[in-house]
């Protein structure tokens, strides 16, 4: 056989070798990023999170988990969860439904919502339809009417801010009952 015809052939299987494996290697990114499209599903899901310090932070437990990639979107079913300062728990959350948005910058809380926020003076526990939670900063807010038991009283207002930070607390239209110790 001719030298030339033997670099001839080994050009030749190297080129469909090279082609086979760069057009198999595409395929795959291609499915990689198909991927990206899908929406996943768990069950009983138990999630611990810590801050940047390796504190613990949060605490959840949800019974169904649907989360959509592309949209970066969530939703929960049965949503507990418990959110920690310096190792205790701060503040407990439960909703029959909640809808993450962003990464769950954003967290809408529907269907029998009930946050407590713990305190020196006592709980301050808020029942409500709707919530809306930024977990990142700490804060809520809802136009809905809030039932709100405090260690002084029990009131009604139509809507709510609340920055957990700094204990601040914003109601509007409240109707009530007030009982100083």
């Amino acid at each position: 056989m001719d030298t030339k015809a033997l670099y001839v052939t080994a050009v030749v299987i190297a080129a469909i070798s090279g082609g086979y494996y760069y057009y198999s290697g595409k395929g795959k990114k291609l499915d990689a990023d198909s991927a990206h499209n899908m929406t996943y599903s768990a069950e009983g899901i138990h999630l611990l999170q810590t801050n940047e310090h390796g504190h613990l932070y949060v605490r959840a437990q949800v019974d169904h988990l649907e989360q959509d990639l592309q949209q970066k979107s969530s939703k929960l079913v049965n949503f507990h969860a418990s959110m920690y300062s310096n190792d205790q728990v701060s503040s407990t959350f439960f909703a029959k439904e909640a809808h993450g948005f962003n990464d769950n910058e954003k967290v809408i809380l529907k269907g029998q919502v009930q946050a407590t926020q713990f305190g020196e003076q006592g709980n301050l526990i808020f029942n409500t339809d709707e919530l809306t939670g930024y977990p990142k900063t700490r804060l809520l807010e809802t136009s809905h009417q809030v039932l709100v038991n405090a260690p002084n009283g029990q009131f009604t207002s139509q809507g709510l801010k609340a920055n957990l930070n700094e204990g601040q607390y914003e109601f509007f239209n409240i109707r009530g009952k007030y009982a100083p110790k």
